[in-house]
Order: structure tokens, then sequence, then C-alpha cells
């Protein structure tokens, strides 16, 4: 299967490091101790977070500079993320109907995880300049996308596995990967709601087990059919329009031909 962007080692040490701070970034108030005093930061906490932008852009040029992409790969992931990012805002404010995802899953399998991180990032980043949604909570929106369509370049199904089974699988994946973003996203909001929900909300003061009980109660009370109406929108999209994109895409990267290099040799004397 063609990759768009292929991860060297360079991009795949950025990427683990990006990655590495990004599960402390979402996982802090599980793994700081009740006697930390990161709790007390809950103001400016999530400014702070937002220098995860600056690890982020890392990768993406890491990713862009090792892979040697050429216009038409470049042209093929401003479209993708463009078309990402305008079908973002469509049912925006309507139970979880955000068809994005499901684009995004079919691209991160036709061009691969390095492509599919790097369309996740830019689409995520191009989508809250469209719609204004620039904030704190952007970077951890880019990194929770990144991994999302990752993931679905990763899927171990082989390359002449095409057809029912393989649209079946990458419905099934969006499925529970629409899940768990929106519990990525909850985990980068949690912590912060202060006394709006005390049953639920962040507890500084108490133990591993105790926030995970109220972190669940949180996702449960806050966020579940938004999740669900993703998830189900996702499967119902790549089911019936998946085959479809998936020849489209898989021909639009061949004539693109991105794995051939240009060269020039010296003219013979």
């Amino acid at each position: 299967m063609t990759r768009a962007v292929h991860l060297g080692p360079r991009s795949l040490l950025t990427l683990a490091l990006v990655s590495a701070v990004g599960v402390v970034a979402f996982g802090w108030p599980f793994l700081a101790p009740p006697t930390s005093q990161v709790g007390t930061h809950t103001q400016d906490a999530p400014w702070l977070f937002a220098g995860l932008l600056v690890l982020l852009v890392a990768v993406v040029a890491a990713a862009l500079a090792e892979s040697g992409l050429g216009p038409k790969a470049v042209a093929m992931l401003g479209v993708l993320a463009a078309t990402g990012a305008a079908l973002r805002p469509i049912g925006a404010g309507t139970a979880g109907i955000e068809p994005m995802f499901f684009l995004m899953v079919l691209s991160g399998r036709v061009l691969g995880p390095g492509f599919g991180f790097v369309l996740g990032n830019v689409t995520m980043f191009a989508s809250a300049l469209l719609t204004g949604g620039v904030g704190p909570w952007m970077p951890f929106q880019m990194l929770a996308m990144g991994w999302f369509t990752m993931g679905a370049g990763l899927l171990p199904v082989p390359a002449r596995a095409q057809g029912r089974t393989e649209v079946r699988l990458l419905a099934a994946y969006g499925f529970l990967a629409a899940f768990a973003y929106g519990t990525a996203m909850n985990m980068a909001g949690w912590p912060f709601m202060g006394a709006l929900a005390s049953d639920i909300a962040f507890d500084a003061h108490a133990g591993v087990p105790a926030n995970l009980a109220r972190f669940v109660a949180y996702c449960l009370a806050t966020s579940l059919g938004w999740d669900l109406g993703r998830a189900v929108v996702t499967v119902v999209l790549t089911l019936t329009l998946g085959p479809a994109l998936l020849r489209g895409l898989r021909r639009a990267t061949r004539r693109a031909a991105f794995e051939a290099q240009v060269t020039f040799e010296a003219p013979e004397r």
C-alpha cells in the first residue's frame, strides 16, 4: 500500500516524544500524587499545556522534512485537510454528527500512519481556524485527532484484504476510536471544571480509584450521547461511502506516485 509520509528515525523519535508528553498532559490527574501541588494551578494549567502545540508542530515538520514529500503529496494533504475542516462544522451542536471522522479513518488507512498523524494534526488546526475554535484545548484536539487517524493506518489487515472485510474493520475501528477520542478530550477538560459539579469533578486530594470513578461518572453524564452519535455517524458513513472513497483515494495516490522521487542526471558530454 502506498505510504505518502514515511516515518523515518527522526520522525519516530519526535512522535514518541510528543506522544509521551501527550500522555502526561492528558493523564496528569491520575499520574500526580494527591500531595502534589499541580492541582492548585487549575486556572493557568490549560495555557501551560498549550505548549504541547510546539511539539506537535515539530512532529509535522520532522515528518515532512524526512519523507521528501513532493508537490502532489503536499497538495493531497492540503485537499484532505481542507475537506476535513469543512466537514467538521456540519452538524455542530447536534448530538455528535461529525462526518470528518470517517474521512480521517479512510485517509489514515490508505495513506499510512505517518500521513495519518500529520493529516489529523493539520485538519484539526485548519478547522480550529475556520470555526474560531482556537484556545488551550486546541493542542489536545490536534494530538487526539493525530492518534485517531494514525491508528487507522496501523490496523493489521493486509493490503490485499480489500473489500467488505476491510470496510467492516474500519467501521469497527471508527466506532471504538470515536469513543476514545471523546474520552481523551474529556480528560483534557475534566480537571478544570472546578465546583461546577462537585460529585464528578476532579479532586486533587483524592486517590486514583476515587478520581477514576468520578471521571467515569463525568463521561457518562456529559458526553456519552455525543460520543455515541459520533461513533454511529462514523460507522454509517464508512459502510455506505467507504468503498467508493477508498477506491478514489487509492487511485489518487497511484496517480500522484508519492513514492517516486524526482532525480536529475547530468547531461552526457
